[in-house]
């Protein structure tokens, strides 16, 4: 069903003549399918992120979104002559009696924006983003607040228009290489570290049929798969953490994406491995687009092989190889574990703008803020995180 919105007409007639392409409509649906053909074509005007694809995220809803209550809410803005300018991929629920929307993926997405039509994303100004506010809050849909998280503050070489709207920093950083196209090897990764990482291969090298290995047929991705979903709950009950492919919908909609080819070629999530003729050794997984490979999650073996540092070589691995196919920047994920510092010397930016829409949305953003703004100073003072830490280890025993 469609809840449409028709924004300041005489303005949007005035700007249809001048030849502007301004916000005038607001279409929501709610309704995957309808919103499929308007979503492929902003996809093509190349500035969202690869976790905003269709393929991509109709998976996440399909087996995470749908059994979790959490209702498609797909805000369309369009100009007086009904073309997209942008789409903003929302699910919606209710919390405590708020109507919160955010964004689609959840916490399986690194970062969020909405797909934009790129001439318009590099002329919006902080009154179009008000236009949309307001067509958000006049049409019928029950939103009190937009929680719109993890959001970069630049997509390649614009910045991101919802940048314009009140925001603040993200409790997490986004450890992030930037590569150089035409770079020697060492600008990446220095000569040093490849010499440590070269050493501990060799122990690997030996192992009968070891190579390195990015899954292109169904069956590879399936053989990978299940290999991720064998050693994966190992590990994180090895380090005492708790399973959280296990959620429901989870496992399904990571394999389902794995599989789902993309029109232009690949996959919605490419997966990359070592292994041998004995055991899959290392994977990693993530999103391309071209220019950013993004990983998602990733795991390592149980056995002996462990011993050799299989994840650092195989992330070198992946460096290497997007390098070398002309992408200009890496990045590893929300959250500085230590061994994202050895290959990632700067953060991406992110942040959060928590936007109410009516009186009740008021309060309930300025609590979502305030949490995530105390959340952030845990997660950036030392002794506060170890403190945090030590709390969450005694509550899981």
């Amino acid at each position: 069903m469609t809840m449409a919105a028709v924004i300041g007409s005489q303005t949007a007639t005035a700007q249809a003549q001048s030849g502007e392409r301004r916000i005038a409509h607001i279409d929501i649906l709610h309704d995957m399918r309808e919103a499929e053909p308007i979503w492929r074509r902003l996809e093509t005007s190349q500035f969202s992120t690869p976790y905003q694809r269709f393929d991509f995220l109709s998976a996440w809803q399909r087996h995470v979104g749908t059994g979790n209550d959490l209702r498609p809410c797909i805000i369309v803005a369009c100009d007086a002559e009904r073309r997209p300018l942008l789409l903003l991929p929302l699910v919606a629920e209710t919390e405590n009696g708020v109507g919160v929307a955010r964004f689609m993926g959840g916490k399986h997405t690194t970062f969020n924006m909405a797909l934009w039509q790129r001439d318009f994303a590099a002329a919006a100004t902080p009154a179009d983003l008000d236009m949309l506010l307001r067509g958000i809050r006049q049409a019928p849909a029950k939103l009190d607040v937009l929680a719109l998280t993890r959001q970069p503050r630049r997509w390649r070489d614009l910045q991101n228009p919802m940048a314009l709207l009140p925001g603040q920093s993200s409790a997490n950083g986004c450890p992030r290489i930037t590569m150089a196209p035409g770079a020697p090897p060492a600008e990446r990764i220095s000569n040093s570290f490849r010499r440590r990482l070269k050493g501990k291969e060799r122990k690997l090298q030996a192992l009968p049929g070891y190579r390195y290995c990015v899954a292109t047929t169904d069956a590879e991705i399936k053989r990978m798969s299940d290999a991720f979903f064998t050693i994966k709950p190992l590990r994180m009950a090895a380090q005492k953490l708790p399973n959280v492919f296990a959620d429901p919908g989870v496992e399904d909609f990571l394999r389902a994406a794995c599989l789902t080819p993309l029109p232009g070629g690949g996959r919605a999530i490419e997966i990359h491995a070592l292994e041998c003729d004995a055991e899959v050794i290392a994977i990693f997984a993530g999103v391309a687009d071209g220019q950013r490979f993004s990983m998602m999650f990733n795991t390592y073996t149980m056995s002996e092989n462990a011993r050799y540092s299989p994840g650092l070589i195989l992330m070198r691995d992946i460096v290497d190889h997007y390098a070398e196919r002309g992408y200009t920047s890496l990045d590893l994920g929300i959250g500085s574990d230590d061994y994202k510092r050895l290959f990632c010397k700067e953060d991406e930016p992110i942040f959060d703008s928590y936007l109410p829409l009516t009186t009740r949305g008021r309060m309930a953003a300025l609590g979502m803020s305030s949490m995530a703004h105390a959340k952030r100073i845990v997660k950036q003072t030392p002794a506060l995180k170890r403190m945090a830490q030590a709390l969450r280890g005694a509550l899981r025993r």
